[in-house]
Order: C-alpha cells, then structure tokens, then sequence
C-alpha cells in the first residue's frame, strides 16, 4: 500500500493540436486543466489517491492527457515507493520504543476513543498502544477506506504509473520520500494528537465524505472539493501549513521549469492540492500562467 499518498489523500502539456476541445467541453467540466505561458502548456490533472473498482473508466480527458504527453509528473518519483521499503521504515518510525506507549503521549479521552474503535474493527489493541499518533491516524484511514473498496493501488497515480512505464514514457516527481517521511517525524505530540482526532472523526462520516469527493472530482468541482476535504482547516492550521500550503509553493518551481522547457507534460496531484488561494493553480496564475479548465 502507498501509505505516503494515503496520508495525503486524508489531507490532492501538449502541442495545440491535441487537445480537440469542441468535443472534450460537450460533457461539462474535469479536473483537468491546462496551464499555459510564453506559448507552451501543461496538463494538470487533479488525482484522488484511493479508488474503487467501480470508480473506472476514466473521465476521457485523463486518456486525452496522458495520450498528448511524453512525461508524466507525480508527487513522488514512480517506483520510490516499491518492494515495501518505505513502509516499513514508516512504521519503524511510527513505533515508540519498547519503554513508552500512547497513553504517556495523548489525552485519556484521545486514548479511549483509539482503543473503542480498535475493539470496533477488531484491531489489536496492544498493537496500537505502540505507535505514534500518526502512524495510527494511517491505520484508521486504511482500515477505513479498505472496508469502502478503495485503495491506494486503484489510485489514478498508480494507474498512470504503470500507464507510463508500460508505454516507456517519461516520468519524474515533485518531490523525495524523505521529504514527506520528514513531515511526520517533525510532528509535536501535539499536532499527532490533533490529527489523530481529525482521522478518528473522520471515520465516522467517510463512506458519505467520500462519495460526495468522486462527484466532486469527476465533475472538477474544485470548490466542492475544497469544502469537503478541508472542513475543519481552520482547527488545525499547522498541519494545513506543512502538509498542504507548503508543499504547493516548492511544487511551483519545478512545475514551471517543466512548462518552460516546452511541455508535453502531464503533472498529478492530489486534487487537494490544486484549490483555493494557495492552491497550485492559484499560485501559477501569479506566476503568469493562464489557466484553463479542459471538459471531460
């Protein structure tokens, strides 16, 4: 499991003749847009990272992307996250030592709700009692979307992954695993708490959440996007800063250096990411692109 690209799903060009956009527009919007400068261009597709079976096909303007472009961008360079290294380094960082447990680090109240829905889905909870609050925050959010059907290796990053590899396209990413594996490790015990707490309220409304997320993304409703996956932001304005508006200002400079260098690119990421005021569109607007919703 992509247990990196879970968490941030908790948390989101080619030549002018390939876009055949009187026919693209017929159906309404997608989430993918065009991103334009100086006479080049660049798809930015919006991605959900955790997908059902069910989910697919594709809206058509993906393959229409994908089929324009020689180089595909993702938020981690494709294959970074193989042969299971990442996540066992992950839960290696996620364990207190052998001396320590969750109770010595978090409220009796965050405790007691950790271990009523262990008891719930029938997690061990001595397990449990040995990791860190975020590590847990990504058990629950598997444990969660698993029981929904959808996961990280139906996710459109993986699909387009395997896509490019097959197809002997070019692929790159925005940023390391050790960037992202920092984020955690730089967590207080008080921000592992508020979003231990954010995951666990979470659960309780994912199914609805989430089918509300598809509809929104299939219909590149970035508004709705944005309201549904950032409800609480406002609670929990640190780890918005590090997870979220951070990350969209270091994507900025290595998306435009793609663009500038004449495009034939396709950047995905999380549909989360692209939004609001410090979303990456917003942002390559003031770096004087032009932006342009493409139809599905």
């Amino acid at each position: 499991m992509k247990t990196l690209r879970t968490f941030a799903l908790l948390w989101l060009i080619a030549a002018a003749s390939g876009i055949a956009e009187d026919k693209a527009k017929t159906d309404g919007p997608s989430s993918v847009w065009v991103a334009e400068k100086d006479g080049n261009r660049i798809y930015l597709a919006g991605t959900i990272h955790l997908m059902r079976e069910k989910d697919y096909p594709l809206p058509e303007v993906f393959e229409q992307a994908y089929r324009d472009s020689k180089k595909l961008v993702f938020e981690l360079p494709p294959g970074s996250e193989g042969a299971g290294e990442v996540a066992q380094r992950m839960q290696r960082m996620g364990s207190y030592p052998a001396n320590d447990t969750l109770g010595n680090h978090v409220a009796p109240g965050t405790l007691r709700q950790v271990l009523e829905w262990a008891e719930k889905k029938s997690v061990p909870t001595a397990t449990l009692k040995g990791y860190r609050p975020w590590f847990i925050s990504l058990i629950i959010a598997s444990v969660e979307y698993q029981a929904l059907g959808a996961v990280a290796d139906r996710g459109l990053d993986t699909w387009f992954e395997k896509r490019a590899a097959k197809d002997s396209k070019k692929s790159a990413g925005l940023e390391t695993v050790e960037y992202q594996l920092s984020l955690f490790s730089g967590l207080s015990d008080k921000l592992q708490e508020e979003l231990l707490l954010q995951t666990l309220d979470e659960a309780v409304s994912m199914k609805k959440n989430f089918n509300e997320l598809l509809t929104a993304w299939r219909d590149g409703d970035l508004a709705k996007l944005q309201e549904i996956m950032f409800r609480d932001a406002d609670k929990f304005p640190e780890l918005m800063e590090d997870f979220l508006n951070k990350r969209n200002q270091a994507w900025i400079a290595p998306i435009m250096q793609h663009l500038s260098e004449g495009g034939q690119v396709m950047v995905l990421v999380g549909a989360g990411h692209l939004g609001g005021k410090s979303g990456v569109l917003e942002l390559l607007k003031l770096k004087g692109c032009t932006i342009r919703q493409l139809g599905r």
